[in-house]
């Protein structure tokens, strides 16, 4: 949700802080702050905003200090103002505190905190911390390490924090609750942050943090602690993708550069994944065929985008694997007393690994006896080390917010997971197995093959800007592909747009076609003629039609349509794969509304890239 760096180390912690918070405002542009390790007193400069409001702030004469924290902020408690911008200080200005995720005990703590004489400057739960981090630290003979032990055990929430005090500039203590936080191990510097992203131009080298494991770093090394006082192990591992990852390469944004990086992170994620006898192989899924066989049902949890493939993945399994399948909202699924057991199969999937509201499901299903298996983009997030097993995607980093190939290899993978399940439960033979796996190795050129030919639909889209107002409908697995579209329109178009199942329409929802202003319609034509629902579609098409509605289709190579204005075409495929080609046209419809509409296409307006709070 926000994002947090820290650099400590020779060069000037002016470049490192500011490009880390570059490659990390997609988690948060409300406002940006940093705090510079000048001995005896602290550099603070803050603003509402984005980053380039802070930079503009910033004097010619910056001083020269080799240790700092940077903050970006999606704002929870407190308007994104100025005096509600991170970092926040003491009452002496000296220990300054940054903050990803939610301090739920803060108002208590203020008020104990203000009885005993501290005073209070912006609307934030954090600025309880710092100043309860003040307190200790005195308590503890200026130890920052042991405050933030102690501080922690009184907290309520989640979160990340990492602290720094004027008399020791050098040394930064972190810790994490629920929240991301890694380490760059560098030559005699050190970095801290919520994503590699913030680092990745410095050092590959990287140690993941546990559950309340608070972290002390100098430039010359770093050490990592347990509530109890315990050391513990660093485990290091390398970085696998590049900083040019992270660049637009000549694109205009990064949802385009994304959008267009999809053949190869579909490939990616596709490769290797059948052997010489025909067998899908899924060694990540750490399940034998005889649990595979005995499992009873299974539960996919997700939000927004990721829920999207989820809702995917309930065609496809039960259709090939013959296993019940339920698609939860994450946020709502503890709530409600879910009926799980051992034999329950728990997907999870999200693009970050951090989603708060994924996170505390997966918690919920394990103390049910239930398995949970994570997909997710990111390496060594927390969702994946919480979970009994991890089928990990290859996206690549995912710069723009509103999330495009992650969505794909989501899809993919849950593919995967359908035809494995199948296969050992005997439900398809490996001939159709791999067939059906070939047929998948064809979509990357599929998919190639849409955005080689997509120029006319970015014009036609330009015409349909000034709409408030854009429906979609699908049917059977292209419902869930309408529910993307409706998604990726809000959240960047910031229009009215809803997605309905195509025979739903009629029972209510048809009323908000409005003849005189010719509402646009998206249908997705469904590809086969399974239950004629070609046929089907077709008539919903003419439904809307005849109220007035300007109708768009999206239709595989030699479909009939009837009734459309415009018809996007796209390759012909099996009808379980057509969301992976179907969903590329709805992306770009999208982006260009969002360009047309005068939009910041890569940080929508109230959005952040990775939710880490409930």
């Amino acid at each position: 949700m926000c994002g947090i760096v820290g650099y400590t180390g020779p060069q000037s912690a002016i470049t490192p802080l500011i490009e880390g918070l570059r490659r990390l405002e997609y988690r948060g542009y409300d406002s940006a702050g940093i705090a510079l390790g000048t001995s005896g007193a602290l550099f603070i400069e803050k603003r509402a905003g984005k980053l380039a409001n802070l930079e503009g702030a910033l004097p010619a004469n910056m001083p020269v200090v080799h240790s700092g924290i940077g903050h970006t902020r999606w704002a929870t408690h407190g308007g994104p103002t100025d005096r509600n911008a991170h970092p926040h200080t003491d009452n002496e200005g000296k220990l300054a505190v940054i903050h990803n995720g939610i301090i739920e005990n803060y108002s208590e703590l203020k008020a104990e905190l203000e009885k005993r004489g501290h005073s209070f400057a912006s609307d934030t739960d954090t600025e309880s911390v710092a100043h309860l981090l003040s307190e200790l630290r005195k308590s503890h003979n200026g130890d920052l390490t042991q405050a933030m032990r102690e501080a922690v055990s009184r907290l309520r929430g989640s979160f990340t924090l990492v602290a720094v005090h004027a008399d020791a500039p050098e040394t930064i203590v972190g810790v994490r609750r629920n929240s991301p936080l890694v380490v760059g191990l560098g030559d005699g510097e050190n970095f801290m942050a919520s994503d590699v992203a913030a680092f990745i131009d410095y050092t590959k080298r990287a140690v993941e943090l546990g559950q309340d494991e608070i972290i002390t770093m100098t430039p010359n090394g770093i050490n990592i602690i347990d509530l109890d006082g315990k050391i513990i192990a660093p485990k290091e591992y390398t970085i696998t993708w590049d900083a040019a990852s992270a660049q637009k390469g000549g694109y205009s944004h990064f949802m385009l550069k994304e959008i267009f990086e999809q053949p190869k992170a579909v490939a990616d994620t596709l490769i290797g994944r059948l052997t010489d006898n025909g067998r899908i192989e899924l060694d990540e899924l750490h399940m034998s065929d005889s649990e595979i066989k005995a499992l009873k049902k299974i539960v996919v949890i997700a939000c927004g985008t990721a829920y999207h493939a989820g809702m995917i993945a309930k065609y496809v399994i039960e259709k090939w694997a013959k296993i019940s399948v339920e698609v939860e909202i994450a946020s709502e699924y503890r709530y409600r007393d879910p009926i799980i057991d051992a034999n329950t199969l728990v997907i999870a999937i999200s693009q970050s690994g951090e989603t708060m509201d994924t996170l505390m499901a997966i918690r919920h299903a394990k103390s049910a006896g239930a398995r949970v298996l994570a997909i997710c983009n990111t390496n060594s997030s927390t969702i994946p080390r919480e979970s009994d097993a991890v089928l990990y995607t290859h996206a690549g980093p995912e710069i723009a917010v509103a999330s495009t190939k992650a969505l794909l290899t989501q899809i993919v993978a849950v593919d995967l997971i359908g035809l494995h399940l199948a296969q050992v439960r005997g439900e398809l033979s490996d001939a159709q197995v791999r067939d059906l796996y070939n047929e998948m190795l064809e979509l990357p050129g599929k998919i190639e093959q849409i955005l080689e030919t997509v120029e006319p639909l970015r014009a036609l889209t330009r015409s349909f800007a000034k709409s408030e107002t854009v429906l979609f409908i699908g049917r059977n697995i292209g419902y869930p592909v309408v529910l993307e579209g409706a998604l990726k329109l809000k959240e960047l178009a910031y229009i009215h747009a809803e997605g309905f199942a195509g025979g739903e329409l009629k029972h209510g929802s048809i009323a908000l076609i409005d003849e005189s202003k010719g509402t646009p319609v998206i249908a997705i034509l469904p590809s086969g003629n399974d239950h004629a629902l070609d046929e089907k579609m077709l008539s919903n098409i003419q439904e809307v039609k005849a109220r007035g509605a300007r109708v768009i289709v999206i239709a595989h190579e030699g479909a009939e349509v009837i009734g459309a204005e415009h018809i996007i075409r796209i390759p012909a495929c099996s009808p379980l794969f057509q969301p992976i080609l179907a969903t590329v046209p709805l992306q770009v419809f999208a982006y260009e509304m969002a360009v047309a509409r005068g939009n910041d296409v890569d940080q929508p307006r109230n959005l952040a890239k990775s939710v880490t709070v409930e």
